[in-house]
């Protein structure tokens, strides 16, 4: 099992547009084979950043959402979402081995 964590710079002026872009996902990775763990948004602190957490069975089917994602019409309107909105200024990923009790 491996997660996914995804820490965002965000444009915080274009914080609904994130919202947005957030909920298309969700379900889109659910929809390939993965469990979305939710977005976190800004509420204290900073007010640019926001993360996500999903997970897949393996690294092997991680891959696989990835490349099925490029093809996907959905998630490519998800990217281009982002794109027009610019509501995402970068991001980063890193991938962990949950424990759950």
């Amino acid at each position: 099992m491996v997660t996914c964590y995804l820490r965002y710079l965000i444009d915080p002026y274009k914080l609904k547009e994130f919202e947005h872009y957030s909920r298309l996902w969700i379900s889109l990775v659910d929809k390939l084979g993965g469990q979305h763990h939710g977005y976190f948004l800004p509420s204290e602190g900073a007010n640019d950043v926001a993360l996500a957490l999903f997970t897949f069975p393996s690294f092997a089917e991680y891959e696989q959402y990835r490349k099925d994602s490029f093809n996907d019409p959905d998630c490519i309107a998800a990217f281009q979402y982002a794109e027009e909105t610019r509501c995402i200024h970068s991001y980063e990923r890193s991938f962990f081995r949950p424990l759950f009790e």
